[in-house]
């Protein structure tokens, strides 16, 4: 199971509202920044951030704003770990879940490829949820950048 630990972190909490998707978009990608990675390796943080975000929003929460989505992210070297919790609903089938094009929301045209998206654009990927307690969604990826800081 992977930490956010790392010679460098940080944890940002935020009301579960589409509206500050954009804002932990942003943070994060300000975050791993400092490791001067490429405009794709920010590109795709940006878009698994936006992914796992989005998905506690609208699955964990139902869209409610009283929930309080958790973005831990850590620096290691030049690996960055992204950890996103909710303690919403969980995810009752998490094999079909992860399945490509499948989504519990087909009313509202989501994709079902959030997690698929996620596993494609980092080293590691991981999702434990339990049902009426929440899910947690762990990454890892490499930044390839020559200025990676090896603190």
């Amino acid at each position: 199971m992977m930490e956010a630990q790392g010679n460098n972190f940080m944890t940002l909490q935020f009301a579960a509202r589409s509206e500050n998707e954009a804002f932990a978009r942003v943070t994060v990608a300000a975050f791993v920044s400092q490791l001067d990675p490429t405009m794709d390796e920010l590109s795709d943080l940006k878009t698994v951030v936006s992914e796992a975000v989005t998905n506690s929003i609208i699955h964990g929460y139902n869209s409610n704003p009283e929930g309080i989505v958790t973005i831990k992210a850590a620096i290691d070297s030049d690996v960055v770990t992204i950890i996103i919790e909710d303690s919403g609903l969980g995810i009752e089938d998490l094999e079909l879940a992860q399945q490509p094009l499948y989504t519990s929301k087909p009313e509202l045209e989501r994709s079902g490829m959030g997690f698929t998206i996620m596993e494609n654009f980092m080293d590691e990927f991981e999702v434990v949820s339990q049902p009426g307690t929440g899910t947690t969604i762990r990454m890892k990826k490499r930044i390839e950048s020559k200025k990676a800081l090896y603190n």
